[in-house]
Order: structure tokens, then C-alpha cells, then sequence
């Protein structure tokens, strides 16, 4: 008895031409570079299998299955034809060079260039470690702020004269948003979020809309400190910032403060350290033997209560340190702008 042979699918043949055709551009294929268009002609999304796939809705119902099942299995031996012709292509690459003398697998491979921490990271770094030890938290705040925060909340209202010496960047759209100038705004979010008592520091960006030089950059960082509990003094303000110098410079430098007027801090003081470089004057403290370092000053009363905080009950201190200052000062860099240049030749000192 014999049976009659199942006629091919009419699909069938056509897809078989294409797989011959398929497999015999491939193993012509004579570099990497040919291989990857041949890729790309028979498996990319515009290729010649996705253009037999899209033909499956023109079917008949019953033709569809079988089409689509030869379809996926072509498209996974083309894969693993490809896969091999291009490891055959390296394999013959390699004993090429080999056999002309300019491949040495004896040789060790090249030395992976190593980076290193950037100087802004490291000095933050070890303040950050520093005031841990000392029962500090670090706290973080948005670089895009309110007018609330950056200055209302500060006792900076819409009239201070304060605001004119901080050339703010304002950003368009609802809400007056801008970019803080300064880190401060941490110092109100903190007290909205914790209940004291409590001590942060604040490491971070600030902005300022002001024409750049050797020594002003439009961005720049800075280290907020804010101490909040009952009975703080300007004697716990005086020891906390001897032992932050002491940190930083290795070793007790004599300081002093002189009255300074900041909004948010009153009484406010400008606190300056004795040269660490020199004993009769130098460019650095420009003759003086005295570096202006940071502002500080026992938190005023209204910042305390527009954040939630009875001043009757709590007092505080607080410092901002210019990180950008202090590492030009430990590194002798003469120009802010090289911090944030991104130049490698003057990152790799460090």
C-alpha cells in the first residue's frame, strides 16, 4: 500500500531558498565587518525573517503555525551560524598575527590605568569622618530649592539687603524655584524633619549667578554645621571649630573671631585661623598671618522658629566652611576653576 506524499506548505520552498541563500553568504564571509551586515540583513528588526513574520497575518488560519514555527527555528540556526563563523574569523585573525611575528601571547596584557579619588572628595571625606566621631549626622538637601528655604526660612525676607550679594540663579516656570547659594537651606529641612537635640553637617554644591575667576566659580561647595540642644554657647562653638582645624591641619592653630553679620546666626562671627604655612606672612594670607576661614554664629531665633523649634526651650550653632577654599588651602591650587575642569592632567596629581 502507498501513500501519497504531504504536499510543502506554499511558503515552504521560499523559506528553504532563503536558508540556502542564508547559509551560503555566511560561510563566504570573509570579515568581521561583512559578518555583522549579513546580521543584520537576515535577523535585524528590518530584516529578511522579520519580513516573513509580518507575512503571517496574510495566511490562512492553518498555514500560520507551521510558517511561524520554521521561521523561529531558521532564525536560531542563522544565530548560531553567525556565532561560529565569527569565531572562526577570530581564530584565524590570531594565527595570522601569530605566524607574522606581531603577536606575543607571552606578553602580559597592558596595565589598567587606576583613578583616584578627587581632591573635593577626599578633604570631604575626612571632615565627614571627622565630625562622625564627634556624634555627627550627615544630612542632604535638594540643589533645586524654594525662596522659602534658601532664604525666607533663614530670616532673609523678599527686602533684605542680604539677598543682594547672592547673585541667585532663578529657574522659569511656577513655584520660584532657583539653584541654593548656599547649603544652609539643609540646616531649616533638618529641623522640619528631626527634633532636636541634634548635630549635622552638610556637605554640598551651592550656585552663583557671578562672572568667574581664579578665585570665583558659578559652582562651588561647601560644609554646613548645625548644632541644636539646650544651653549651647559660643564656647561650644569655640571648641568644635578647634578641634575641625585640628583635623583638617594636623595640628592646634590659634584662632579668633571677629563680629560678622550673617541673617541667619546672631551673635554672627567671621572665624579666622593663624597661617598654617608661614610665621611673617605669605600669599596665602596675604602678609596677614591670619586665613579668613568661615562664618559662624549661635542660630537666630527666628530661623529656629520658622522651622518648627521653640528658641525659648533650644539654642544652636552654626558654620558654613567653603570645601573649595579649604582644598585649594591643602593643596596649594591657585585657581577654583581646576577643581571642576574635569582636566586630567591636573586630577592625576592627586
Amino acid at each position: 500500500m502507498t501513500t501519497e506524499t504531504e504536499a510543502p506548505a506554499p511558503q515552504a520552498q521560499p523559506l528553504e531558498a532563503t536558508r540556502a541563500e542564508a547559509l551560503a553568504e555566511i560561510a563566504a564571509c570573509a570579515d568581521a565587518r561583512a559578518l555583522a551586515d549579513l546580521q543584520r540583513k537576515y535577523l535585524g528588526k528590518a530584516g529578511v525573517l522579520a519580513a516573513w513574520m509580518a507575512r503571517l497575518p496574510t495566511l490562512p488560519a492553518a498555514e500560520r503555525p507551521r510558517l511561524g514555527q520554521a521561521v523561529n527555528l531558521l532564525k536560531k540556526e542563522l544565530g548560531a551560524q553567525i556565532e561560529a563563523r565569527e569565531q572562526a574569523l577570530e581564530k584565524v585573525a590570531l594565527e595570522s598575527a601569530s605566524a607574522g611575528g606581531s603577536f606575543d601571547p607571552t606578553l602580559p596584557a597592558p596595565a589598567v590605568e587606576r583613578g583616584s579619588l578627587h581632591p573635593l572628595t577626599q578633604v570631604t571625606r575626612e571632615i565627614e569622618d571627622l565630625f562622625v566621631s564627634m556624634g555627627y549626622q550627615i544630612a542632604d538637601g535638594p540643589e533645586v530649592e524654594t525662596d522659602w528655604h534658601n532664604f525666607q526660612a533663614l530670616n532673609i525676607p523678599p527686602d533684605h539687603p542680604a539677598r543682594d550679594s547672592q547673585d541667585t540663579f532663578y529657574l522659569e516656570g511656577p513655584g520660584k524655584l532657583l539653584l541654593r547659594t548656599h547649603t544652609s537651606p539643609v540646616q531649616v529641612r533638618t529641623l522640619e524633619r528631626l527634633k532636636p537635640p541634634l548635630r549635622v553637617i552638610v556637605p554640598g554644591k551651592a550656585f552663583r549667578n557671578e562672572a568667574t575667576d581664579a578665585s570665583h566659580e558659578h559652582t562651588f561647595h561647601q560644609l554646613e554645621g548645625l548644632v541644636v540642644d539646650k544651653g549651647v554657647s559660643v564656647a561650644h562653638l569655640i571648641s568644635a571649630m578647634k578641634t575641625l582645624l585640628r583635623g583638617i591641619f594636623r595640628r592646634d592653630l590659634e584662632i579668633r573671631l571677629r563680629p560678622g553679620f550673617f541673617p541667619f546666626v546672631e551673635p554672627g562671627f567671621e572665624l579666622d585661623a593663624r597661617c598654617p604655612f608661614c610665621t611673617g606672612g605669605c600669599s596665602v594670607c596675604k602678609q596677614t598671618r591670619w586665613i579668613e576661614l568661615l562664618p559662624c554664629g549661635l542660630v537666630h531665633p527666628n530661623v529656629l522658629s520658622a522651622s518648627g523649634v521653640d528658641p525659648n526651650v533650644w539654642s544652636g550653632f552654626a558654620f558654613g566652611l567653603g570645601l573649595s577654599r579649604l582644598v585649594m588651602l591643602r593643596f596649594g591650587i591657585t585657581d577654583v576653576r581646576l577643581l571642576l575642569s574635569g582636566d586630567l592632567r591636573f586630577l592625576e596629581q592627586f
